[in-house]
């Protein structure tokens, strides 16, 4: 086939413009066609470079044209060619006074600043945090969740904590899953928990810390895998102001939430996220966030710390270009995701009633 005509099925598929049987032709002839594979990997490379480049650029037009408005208006003015050699002849004059004087109160501000260091209490001041959360020691639990957590040891080495804890939803009724990178840092192994309190161990098979995604995969005997996902994975964007619901474990137990998109981009203009208003804590990193078709449009990991109701969520369509990058490297074929939702037209008690099975709490094993 003509490179193309490859090119250009291959930036379709990317897109998600592809029908169901267009698409899953086109993975077909890449499992067979190493060199297609790489290509389709290659290329959505690419187009993410080509994706941020504009964003750049808009940004940079965008400030252009503020800044000719402003001038416009007259909200700011250019200095005068007169007003600009004064300024460099005072500059000139008394440089080297300016130079001291600023010498003087860097300093100061150096030996204000380490006394503050010294006196003041530790805060850590972000503007952003993420939602994965602290799983605090067993003296601490009631004696419900200590027989919970003595239940999970039987799972794994004795002597080894359980320090964090997240949530994460199937993306294939094998048990494949997505959770936050986040979630996994500095951990040396995985239990999943579901909704029933039922725990599996897993294994971390990729993790991707830039879209702050990770595949995980359920390698446990007591697990039956599922005929299918009530949801699918969507491709395509969301509209402002579109409603959406997730669900997580900032608690030991699932927990709903509800709200809308509030803006297509995330902090500071970051493509690979939304902005989303809903109410989200600790826990919740690695959930869901599903629109009103019951497809999966995006995955929480991180709310703004001064700002009550802004979170942020991956976009899914990072999940199928990781589950590609995945496949690329020959880690695991044999993951498929579905964008069928099964759900579409339920009212939101019987979708949550038929998502909630799918969804786990992430505990991280230190």
């Amino acid at each position: 086939m003509d490179q193309h005509i490859l090119l250009e099925a291959a930036e379709r598929y990317l897109r998600g413009e592809m029908s169901p049987q267009e698409a899953e032709a086109f993975e077909a002839m890449r499992r067979n066609n190493p060199d297609l594979d790489q290509l389709v990997v290659e290329h959505h490379l690419l187009l993410d470079r080509m994706d941020t480049y504009a964003d750049r650029k808009r940004f940079k037009s965008n400030l252009h044209d503020i800044h000719h408005t402003l001038q416009e208006n007259g909200d700011i003015r250019m200095l005068e060619p007169e007003t600009r050699g004064r300024l460099l002849d005072l500059w000139s004059r008394y440089r080297r006074v300016v130079g001291v004087a600023a010498s003087i109160a860097g300093v100061t501000a150096l030996l204000i600043s380490g006394l503050t260091s010294v006196f003041s209490p530790k805060a850590a001041i972000t503007e952003v945090e993420e939602l994965r959360r602290k799983v605090y020691s067993l003296e601490r639990q009631s004696s419900n969740q200590r027989a919970e957590i003595n239940a999970v040891r039987k799972k794994i080495e004795p002597g080894t904590n359980v320090s964090f804890g997240g949530t994460g939803f199937l993306i294939d009724p094998k048990g494949y899953l997505v959770t936050s990178a986040h979630v996994l840092t500095d951990a040396t192994g995985v239990i999943l928990q579901n909704n029933a309190g039922h725990e599996y161990r897993a294994r971390i098979l990729m993790t991707d810390r830039i879209r702050d995604l990770a595949i995980l995969k359920i390698e446990d005997e007591d697990f039956s895998p599922r005929s299918s996902l009530p949801y699918g994975i969507s491709r395509t964007g969301i509209e402002l102001a579109e409603p959406v619901f997730t669900m997580g474990y900032p608690k030991d137990e699932v927990v709903y939430g509800e709200g809308y998109l509030s803006a297509s981009s995330g902090l500071e203009g970051d493509t690979l996220s939304y902005q989303i208003t809903i109410s989200a804590n600790p826990g919740n990193s690695g959930g869901p966030v599903i629109n009103r078709k019951g497809e999966v449009i995006g995955i929480l990991n991180a709310r703004q710390a001064k700002a009550e109701g802004v979170v942020f969520a991956i976009r899914a369509r990072n999940i199928h270009r990781l589950v590609e990058e995945l496949k690329a490297k020959e880690i695991d074929r044999d993951l498929k995701l579905s964008t069928y939702s099964q759900i579409k037209g339920l009212d939101r008690v019987q979708q949550v009633r038929k998502i909630q099975d799918c969804i786990y709490m992430v505990k991280v094993l230190m």
